[in-house]
C-alpha cells in the first residue's frame, strides 16, 4: 500500500510546493502592507492589541483600515506558516526543508511579539526596523524551503549541458548576402538590418525603467521637454550599445540558430559601416544627454561602455556570472532617469535600480533554459551549460524571492501607494508560480511562460510606479 508523502489536505508533493509558494506570497504580502503600514504611520490609529479599536477622530479611518487589514493579515499568514511547518514535519520533507519552516514560524512567533509591543508601547519600545527585519528573514526561510523542496523533488544531479555540433549557416556568395534587385527592396531590407542591429525589443522596457526613475523623482511636476531627452537619448543609447553588441559577436552569431540570421552574421551589413553606426548613435546619444545635464550624459556613457565593453567582451565569454554583473546595464536607465530630473544619484534612484539588477537573473535565466543548447554551441558560459538545469531553476526562485524584497525596500523608501502594492503583489505570485509550474514540467514552453511572466512583472510594476508617482500624489 501506497502511502502519500503528505498528510491530508496536502498528499503530493506539488500541492506541498504550491502551499510553500503560497506562503512564501503571503509573507510578502504581509511585508508590503507592513511596510505601507510604516509609512502612513497608520499604526498610531491602533494602540490596542490583538484587537483594534475605532479611535474618536473620524479623520484617522483610513488609518484604521490599513492597520485592521495588516492584523487581519497577519493572521491568515501566520495560518499558512503554520500549516507548512506541520505538513513538513509530518510528510517527507527534507531536514533542511523541515528546519527552514520551523526556523521561519519561530520567528513569526517573534515577530507578532514584536508588533504587540509596537503596538501597544509604541514605536521607541523596539529596535528601529526590527519588525520588518523578522519579516524578511521569514521570507527567507521560506523561500530557501521552496527551492530546496523543488530541487529535492524535481532536480537531477546530471543535466549539464553537452555542447552539440556547431550549425552549418547557409552558404553566401563572396562578398556577403546578395540583396534584391530593386532599389526600393533593397532600401527596405537594409533599413531594417540597421533598425534589427539597434535591438528594438530591449528598449520599451529600459525606456519604462527611466520613464519610472524620472516619475519617482519629480512626480506630478515631470515636465514633457525632460521626458522626451531622457527617452531619446536612452533610445539612441540603447541603439548604440546593440550595434556594437552585433559587431563583437558577429562571428559567435554564425554559430547559434537563435543569433545565424543577425545582420552581421550574414554580412549583410559590412563591419566597418556598424562601428560607423554604432558612433554616430553613441555621439548623438551623448548629444542629447547634454542638452539636459553632464550626469545624465555620463551615465549613459557608461550604459553604453558596460554592456559593449564589460559585458559583451568581458562577462559573457568567460563567467557563469555574466548575467547577474551584467545586470547593471539594465539597472543605468534607472539612475538615467532620477539624474535627469535631479542632476543627482538619490536613494530612491538607487532602490529602482537594485530591483531592475535582482530582477534580471531571475528573467533571463528562463532565456538561458529555453536557450541552453545553442548557448553551449556558441560557447558561452551560461548558468544551464555550465551548473545545469536544476541548479538554474533554484537561482530563479532565489531571484525572483530577491526581486520582491527589492520592491519592498523601494516601498519603503519612496512611499509609493495602494496600486503599487496590489501590482507586486499579483504579478509576483505569477512569476513566483510560473517559476515552480517550470521545475515540475522542465520544457522549453514553460521556460518561456516564466520568461514572458518576469516581462509581464516586470512592465505591470513599472507603470504602478508611473501611475503612483503621477497620478496618485499620496499613499492609501
Amino acid at each position: 500500500m501506497v502511502t502519500d508523502p503528505f498528510p491530508r489536505p496536502i498528499r503530493t508533493r506539488r500541492r506541498f510546493s504550491a502551499l510553500l509558494a503560497a506562503t512564501a506570497l503571503g509573507v510578502y504580502l504581509l511585508l508590503i502592507i507592513g511596510a505601507t503600514t510604516s509609512i502612513t504611520n497608520a499604526a498610531t490609529a491602533c494602540s490596542t492589541w490583538p484587537t483594534c479599536h475605532a479611535p474618536v477622530d473620524p479623520l484617522s479611518q483610513t488609518d484604521l483600515a490599513i492597520a485592521w487589514g495588516h492584523r487581519l493579515t497577519a493572521v491568515v499568514v501566520g495560518l499558512l506558516v503554520a500549516a507548512s511547518a506541520v505538513a513538513a514535519l509530518l510528510g517527507s520533507a527534507s531536514r533542511g526543508v523541515t528546519a527552514a519552516l520551523l526556523g521561519g514560524a519561530a520567528l513569526y512567533v517573534v515577530q507578532v511579539g514584536v508588533g504587540a509591543a509596537t503596538a501597544t508601547l509604541g514605536p521607541a519600545a523596539v529596535i528601529p526596523g526590527l519588525h520588518l527585519a523578522l519579516g524578511i528573514v521569514i521570507f527567507a526561510a521560506v523561500v530557501l524551503a521552496l527551492a530546496r523542496d523543488l530541487e529535492l523533488a524535481t532536480g537531477s544531479d546530471d543535466d549539464v549541458v553537452t555542447p552539440p555540433d556547431p550549425i552549418d549557416p547557409e552558404p553566401t556568395p563572396e562578398g556577403g548576402r546578395t540583396l534584391p534587385s530593386g532599389r526600393l527592396a533593397r532600401a527596405r531590407l537594409t533599413a531594417f538590418a540597421y533598425f534589427k542591429m539597434m535591438k528594438p525589443r530591449l528598449m520599451w522596457l529600459l525606456c519604462l525603467v527611466a520613464a519610472a526613475g524620472m516619475a519617482l523623482a519629480a512626480g506630478p511636476a515631470l515636465d514633457a521637454a525632460t521626458i522626451v531627452a531622457t527617452l531619446g537619448g536612452g533610445v539612441l543609447a540603447i541603439g548604440a550599445s546593440g550595434t556594437f553588441n552585433h559587431v563583437l559577436e558577429r562571428d559567435v552569431d554564425q554559430r547559434m540558430s537563435r543569433t545565424a540570421d543577425r545582420p552581421l552574421a550574414t554580412q549583410l551589413i559590412p563591419v566597418r559601416n556598424a562601428l560607423l553606426f554604432g558612433l554616430f548613435l553613441s555621439a548623438a546619444s551623448m548629444a542629447v544627454f547634454l542638452t539636459i545635464n553632464a550626469l545624465a550624459a555620463a551615465l549613459g556613457l557608461a550604459a553604453i561602455l558596460f554592456y559593449s565593453v564589460v559585458y559583451t567582451l568581458l562577462l559573457k565569454p568567460n563567467t557563469v556570472q555574466n548575467t547577474v554583473i551584467g545586470g547593471a546595464a539594465g539597472a543605468l536607465p534607472a539612475l538615467i532617469g532620477w539624474a535627469a530630473v535631479t542632476n543627482e544619484i538619490g536613494v530612491p534612484g538607487l532602490a529602482l535600480a537594485g530591483v531592475i539588477f535582482l530582477w534580471t537573473p531571475a528573467h533571463f535565466y528562463n532565456l538561458a533554459l529555453a536557450y541552453k543548447d545553442d548557448y553551449a554551441r556558441g560557447g558561452f558560459p551560461m548558468m544551464p551549460v555550465v551548473r545545469g538545469e536544476t541548479e538554474t531553476r533554484k537561482h530563479i526562485v532565489y531571484y525572483i524571492a530577491a526581486t520582491l524584497v527589492g520592491t519592498v525596500a523601494l516601498a519603503w523608501i519612496s512611499g509609493l501607494g495602494a496600486l503599487y502594492a496590489a501590482t507586486v503583489v499579483v504579478f509576483g505570485g505569477i512569476f513566483l508560480w510560473a517559476a515552480v509550474v517550470l521545475h515540475f514540467e522542465q520544457t522549453e514552453a514553460a521556460a518561456f511562460r516564466s520568461f514572458h511572466a518576469s516581462n509581464a512583472f516586470l512592465g505591470a510594476v513599472l507603470v504602478a510606479i508611473l501611475v503612483d508617482a503621477l497620478v496618485v500624489t499620496a499613499p492609501f
